[in-house]
Formats: C-alpha cells, sequence, structure tokens
C-alpha cells in the first residue's frame, strides 16, 4: 500500500488467537548476526520450511486435492515518485555543493533504478516474482507427486483465478508454467486465468464501501497513524538519514517535513530494490539507509499495513471481515471436492497484500492476529505483525485435502510452512497438522 497523506461467530473466535511473540525477521531484531535488512511487505519471497520437515501424511490417507491464495510476486515499484522525489532533492543539492561523497553515489544508483522499473513497466511483475511464483510451483509439484500424477491421470482441470491486475496475471502464468515445466501432462489440463475481482481484489468493489471509508476518512485511524508518525524518533531518523547524504549548510536548509519525506521516500525505493534484482543487479541502496534508521522507517510502513488490512483497532472488523469471501471460497472448494461435486484437481488465486493481511486474521495464522487498544498503538515491541512475515511478496496460503474412504483431512501451509488452524479447531492428533474436514467446518460455524 502506499502511504497515506495525512495533515460473524469465526470473527469473534479469531480476535482471542494470539501468535507467539516475535520481534522482526530483520536480522537486527533477531540478534543472529546476518545483515540487517527491513523491507517489511516487499520482502522477497522466500519458502519457510523444507519438505523433509514435514509431518508424515496418516497412514492410508491419499491427496485429492489442493488450492492456495498467493499474492502476486516481486515486483517493480508503483510509480516514479518516489525516485523523482530523491532526485529532485539530490540534483538540488548537487547544484548547490551540497552532497557528501555518500549523497553522490546514491544518484546513479536511484536513477539505474527507476530505469529498471520502467524497462519492465511500474507495479509489473519482476523477473525475480516470476522465478518465485515458478518455483514454490515447483515445490508445490514435489510435495504432492501423486496428487499431480493423479490430476494427469484423470485429466482432472485445474482452476486459475486472478485479481485480473498485470502482476497477478502474469503471477498466475509463472506458477503454471512451473506447473506445466515439472510435469508437461498438466499442461492441457490449467485453464486460462480467470479474473475475479469480488474474491481476488475485494477491497476496491463497491460492495466494500464502508471499508473504503474507513481507510480515506476514519477519524480513529487518521489520529493513531498522525500519532505514531509525529513521534520524536521520525525527525530525528530524518535529520541522520539526510546529514549522511547532504552537507551541514543544505541539511540546514531543509524544513523537518523535508527531511521527513526525503526519508520516507527513500525508504520505499530501499525495499524496493531487492524486487528488481534481475533487472537491476548492481543497485544496493541498503549503504545509505542504515539498519537502525530503515528499522524505524519500515515500523512506520508496517503500521499503515496493519491499521489499514490487518487486525487494526480491538474490538473492531471493518479491515479483515471482508475476506469472509475468501474463506468461504477455501471450504467451498474443499467441500465441493469431497462431495463429489466438484471434479477440479486444484484451484489457484493470485491476489494482493491487501487480501492476504485481512484472510491470515481470519485464519488466525501466526503473528496476524493480535488487536491494539485505541489508547495503546502498535509497536513492534508489543505486537508480533510484520509485513515481511504476515505478507511478503508471493505470500502464501495452502489448503491440501487428502481421502480415506469417506474421511477427509485438511492440511494447512503458510508461505510452505505447516501451520495449524486456530486453537479452537482440534487437530486429529495432539501436536498433528492434519484436521478432519469436519472438525473445520464445526470450528469455523459452517
Amino acid at each position: 500500500m502506499k502511504r497515506t497523506v495525512r495533515a460473524g461467530a469465526v470473527l469473534a473466535a479469531t480476535l482471542l488467537v494470539l501468535a507467539a511473540p516475535v520481534t522482526s525477521g530483520a536480522a537486527q531484531a533477531r540478534g543472529d548476526g546476518a545483515a540487517a535488512h527491513f523491507y517489511t511487505t516487499k520482502t522477497p519471497y522466500t519458502a519457510q520450511e523444507r519438505p523433509r520437515d514435514y509431518q508424515p501424511v496418516p497412514r492410508g490417507y491419499v491427496a485429492v486435492f489442493t488450492e492456495n491464495v498467493a499474492r502476486h510476486g516481486s515486483r517493480a515499484m508503483s510509480n516514479s515518485e518516489d525516485g523523482d522525489a530523491v532526485l529532485a532533492v539530490t540534483e538540488r543539492a548537487q547544484a548547490e555543493g551540497g552532497l557528501t561523497g555518500l549523497g553522490a553515489a546514491l544518484v546513479p544508483q536511484v536513477r539505474t533504478l527507476l530505469t529498471a522499473g520502467a524497462s519492465i513497466g511500474y507495479g509489473n511483475l519482476s523477473g525475480l516474482g516470476a522465478r518465485e511464483q515458478r518455483e514454490t510451483a515447483l515445490r508445490m509439484e514435489r510435495r504432492l507427486p501423486g496428487l499431480f500424477a493423479g490430476i494427469a491421470q484423470r485429466r482432472e482441470p485445474i482452476e486459475v483465478q486472478t485479481s485480473g491486475v498485470a502482476r497477478a496475471v502474469a503471477s498466475a502464468n509463472a506458477f503454471t508454467g512451473g506447473l506445466a515445466e515439472g510435469d508437461p501432462a498438466l499442461s492441457g489440463l490449467i485453464q486460462a486465468p480467470v479474473t475475479n475481482k469480488d474474491l481476488l481484489y475485494f477491497h476496491k468493489q463497491p460492495q466494500n464501501a464502508d471499508y473504503q471509508a474507513y481507510v480515506d476518512s476514519d477519524p480513529d485511524l487518521a489520529a493513531v497513524l498522525e500519532r505514531i508518525d509525529d513521534q520524536p524518533r521520525t525527525a530525528q531518523v530524518a535529520r541522520h538519514v539526510v546529514s549522511r547524504l547532504f552537507e551541514p549548510g543544505f541539511v540546514a536548509g531543509l524544513s523537518t517535513a523535508e527531511q521527513i519525506s526525503f526519508a520516507r521516500s527513500l525508504f520505499e525505493l530501499y525495499s524496493a530494490a531487492p524486487d528488481l534484482r534481475v533487472e537491476a543487479p548492481h543497485v544496493d541502496l541498503d549503504p545509505f539507509l542504515p539498519p537502525s534508521d530503515a528499522a524505524w522507517l519500515a515500523y512506520l510502513d508496517d503500521a499503515e499495513e496493519y491499521y489499514q488490512s490487518g487486525p487494526a483497532f480491538a474490538g473492531r472488523t471493518i479491515t479483515f471481515k471482508l475476506a469472509g469471501v475468501l474463506l468461504d471460497d477455501l471450504f467451498a472448494q474443499v467441500e465441493a471436492k469431497a462431495n463429489g461435486t466438484s471434479g477440479k484437481g486444484a484451484v489457484l488465486r493470485f491476489t494482493h497484500a491487501e487480501e492476504i493481511e485481512p484472510l491470515a486474521v481470519l485464519l488466525g495464522l501466526p503473528g496476524s492476529t493480535k488487536q491494539s487498544r485505541l489508547d495503546q498503538p502498535y509497536t513492534y515491541e508489543h505486537n508480533p505483525w510484520r509485513g515481511e512475515t504476515v505478507a511478503p511478496m508471493g505470500a502464501n496460503v495452502q489448503w491440501d485435502l487428502y481421502a480415506k474412504g469417506g474421511t477427509y483431512l485438511v492440511r494447512m501451509l503458510y508461505n510452505e510452512r505447516e501451520t495449524a488452524f486456530p486453537p479452537s479447531c482440534r487437530p486429529i492428533a495432539r501436536g498433528s497438522y492434519f484436521y478432519r474436514l469436519s472438525e473445520l467446518e464445526r470450528c469455523f460455524n459452517r
């Protein structure tokens, strides 16, 4: 989401789910000694578990169906606005002799990044994004070899749905291309992508006008984001950022608002650069944002995502109830397969962070559910929600359906990690990631 300019029964159940606290996915917060990065929801995709670590499928069960909901892969930034803003200030500083050596080194990096984004079209899927989707598909196929062999043998269709946005369509094509690469026998079974905006772009649809009004004009939302942004640390970080790139005299001529605007635009470029590593392999903006500064700017970015599409305010459901349509469809597809009214072998959906984040709340996914009181705004210290783990580029939720006679089990993967359903749902055994479909229907009040 672009930063804004500022002057049912299952809902109740999932509000009670609190994930185990974490500090941040970034190495500085983890303390593991690795390089620190703070890319929030623009973090490139990485599978979160190795298949060899998965639990064995219960004896006698075979996979009969799979479905996913996936965010598009890594992409170019939405437009050139932030790059233009950074260049406008650096070019002014250069004309006045106000660039430091580090500042002078930033200019060609930004220009190269903008050229890379324009070369594939702003907002479009990048080479890395296509690779993320293709490799995710190949891993899905390797996890479920019997299922896909059966799909090919029975000639079952593989349904593909997208939001209709170019990067989601391109992600679908890259993913299905990976499936066909892994097993050419699937090629003729993969259906052409169809657009379903009500399901996969619901945050922009007219039936969710109340949600759009919340994002645009809710006074509590505006107040909490202003309170977060206006903390003294924001101005301190911005001052530190510009002081490394510009000479003291030039910095003195920049207002606090101009310094903050520059720092936030630079952060947008910093977090977008990894997604264009194929098109701009030599661009590295890490040296221009020290980890401590990047961490704070990432927090400001995460706060917006948290309050606009995540769990947000305690006692309110406006930010995530709209994902109920997607949760309903996940159930409808496995139920149809189980009751024999669907002959599909798989259903693949490609969407956006604005859909993944609220779905994560409804499913009680780790780190996705903790709400904040109106008088206690979201902070990294007290809340595990992080864009880089909840909805990185290519984020995905997968449900696999297994059958044994007339009994059906469901296993959920979240970014390819076996993941438990909410505690109100009972697995087939303590610690298992397999659930009877009938049990999921019970605990989600189907």
